[in-house]
């Protein structure tokens, strides 16, 4: 429905070109003539009239009027067509998967929270505070090191951790995953070896192949990396290990103090830079130990965004690391990227200065822990059990009943439109087929279990170890 009255003139016109009322060629009545026909004033109709010309719709012939548009010979390849997705499970499966569908499709694979649960009216407060706002933020290009009080509030938030940083050690982006490219860019070459978790978040798999690095996976268990393997896995001399801060994905386990101090140390003495993501840190209920914390920025660079509290939409992130690294860093965001939106950056920093920004962090965080109970439950139901109980967030890493292999049961789910996320995508490992990750916060429609458990059933009847 139009929510405007220039919007409405434009159905009218575009109704009236669909009715062959008006053909390619001819030429729609003058503005004051369907200003009068359709009760609204000049202006409307002029507006109507020059949207409808900037879509393709009616053209403008100066002295004659408006005319309508032939089709376009191109009409037919700019038209949107739906995808049918059969690719092979890869570390990019879930995100075309769940960028891609309809708003009917539930998603209990993806990674982030349901619209609902977003701040959608502290987000059109902010645009409303930064649509205000100087006009050098709303024209011009930011400074090289980014929008300086988010960069200010980002350096308090450290202080949580006991983490001082300087606002010259901080760096806005435009996300976190292109805080990592430039890491990678900056510090690796192709060939280089670097470590990430067994599990591990699929884009960074993504990312690594991306820039052809080699990577050995250290498993992570319920407490952090397995120390043993890290310790082991530095015989290969890698460049850096990349992982989540906070809390892990996908498997929301927490870094306990123990094994933290013991991979600094391990790291510390190989000289290891370890980036640290922590994207999903305002989930936490207690802040798990960070490596900033225990090895500082020389060799830590922590990284972040706001797509997951704020929104998805309007993207901005940051690296925290040592001076000269930012320094570095800036220089190649400049020479590949040239700068950051610091209209977006006003954005997010408005936003988060809401009195309402930290009730709403309060609220989410009641919501994830009665879904992660309800989600429990119904898989356990399902034979599916969790192989850690997170103490916060959205993710819970499970394993498959005996002979369902997560690869088939997605294929099965998403032909009944649900989208999971097979333990494939997120690890190599032989056993990597048993796991799915589920997203809690997707798993609000019953429906996701009951399909769910039809999948089950298909896939046990046609697996040759029951049959």
């Amino acid at each position: 429905m139009p929510k405007t009255k220039i919007e409405w003139v434009m159905q009218q016109v575009k109704a009236q070109i669909e009715q062959k009322t008006f053909i390619a060629g001819t030429r729609v009545p003058s503005v004051r003539q369907n200003a009068q026909q359709l009760g609204c004033s000049v202006s409307t109709v002029v507006e109507a009239y020059a949207r409808l010309v900037s879509a393709g719709i009616l053209e403008s012939r100066i002295g004659a009027g408006y005319f309508v548009c032939r089709p376009s010979t191109a009409s037919a390849l700019l038209a949107e067509r739906e995808i049918a997705y059969k690719r092979e499970i890869d570390p990019l499966w879930i995100s075309r998967q769940s960028l891609e569908a309809s708003d009917e499709t539930l998603k209990p694979g993806c990674g982030w929270l349901p619209k609902e649960w977003m701040p959608e009216q502290a987000i059109r407060k902010a645009l409303k505070l930064a649509a205000k706002s100087d006009s050098s933020l709303l024209l011009d290009y930011s400074i090289p090191h980014g929008h300086v009080p988010l960069r200010r509030y980002i350096a308090r938030r450290r202080e949580i951790y006991d983490a001082a940083l300087n606002l010259q050690q901080i760096l806005i982006t435009d996300s976190a995953t292109q805080s990592i490219d430039l890491i990678f860019r900056h510090l690796l070459k192709p060939g280089d070896i670097i470590l990430i978790d067994d599990p591990c978040y699929f884009n960074f798999k993504a990312l690594i192949k991306a820039h052809g690095l080699n990577s050995i996976a250290v498993p992570f268990t319920k407490n952090g990396p397995d120390a043993a393997c890290f310790r082991e896995a530095l015989q290969h001399r890698p460049k850096l290990y990349l992982t989540n801060s906070g809390i892990h994905n996908p498997t929301g386990a927490s870094l306990s103090l123990q094994t933290a101090y013991q991979i600094a140390k391990l790291a510390e003495q190989a000289g290891l830079y370890i980036i640290e993501d922590e994207i999903f840190s305002d989930f936490e209920y207690l802040p798990a130990p960070r490596y900033l914390t225990l090895m500082g920025p020389q060799r830590v660079i922590q990284i972040g965004s706001f797509t997951k509290t704020l929104s998805a939409a309007i993207r901005c992130g940051f690296i925290a690391a040592h001076e000269e690294m930012i320094d570095q860093l800036i220089d190649l965001k400049i020479a590949t990227h040239f700068n950051s939106s610091s209209l977006n950056a006003e954005i997010i920093y408005q936003a988060l200065m809401d009195s309402s920004y930290l009730k709403h962090i309060e609220w989410l965080k009641k919501q994830l822990q009665k879904a992660m109970n309800d989600a429990v439950k119904k898989l356990e139901a399902l034979n599916i059990q969790p192989v850690v109980l997170p103490k916060a967030g959205m993710f819970l890493w499970c394993k498959l009943p005996e002979n369902i292999e997560a690869p088939k049961l997605s294929q099965l789910c998403l032909h009944k439109g649900v989208i999971l996320a097979p333990g494939n995508s997120f690890s190599s490992a032989r056993n990597a087929g048993q796991y799915m990750r589920f997203n809690v916060a997707q798993c609000i429609d019953k429906t996701v279990f009951d399909v769910l458990a039809e999948a089950l059933r298909e896939a046990q009847r046609a697996s040759p170890a029951l049959s």
